[in-house]
């Protein structure tokens, strides 16, 4: 009979053991996906950053690219209106 109720006793420790440690492993499961996306939302602000800065760059490489081609343009024809005057 003791054994019966010690069996009892025993199992009824480790059941309520184990709620505990569910709701320990839910608070932890939260506390770890609030964490991840925090993570994720903070990559995704310093990626649009970084691809904003990127995009300006080159934005004005181009723009400088089209003003000395188009310098280059203008003193080809000059040229050759000069080529074609002779």
């Amino acid at each position: 009979m003791k054994k019966i109720v010690l069996a009892l006793a025993l199992s009824t420790l480790l059941f309520s053991c184990k709620e505990e440690t569910k709701e320990k492993l839910e608070d932890a499961k939260e506390a770890v996906s609030s964490e991840v996306k925090e993570g994720i939302d903070s990559a995704k602000a310093k990626a649009e950053k970084e691809l904003d800065s990127a995009k300006v760059k080159v934005k004005s490489k181009v723009d400088t690219v089209v003003v000395k081609s188009a310098e280059k343009l203008e003193t080809a024809a000059k040229k050759l209106k000069e080529s074609v005057k002779k």
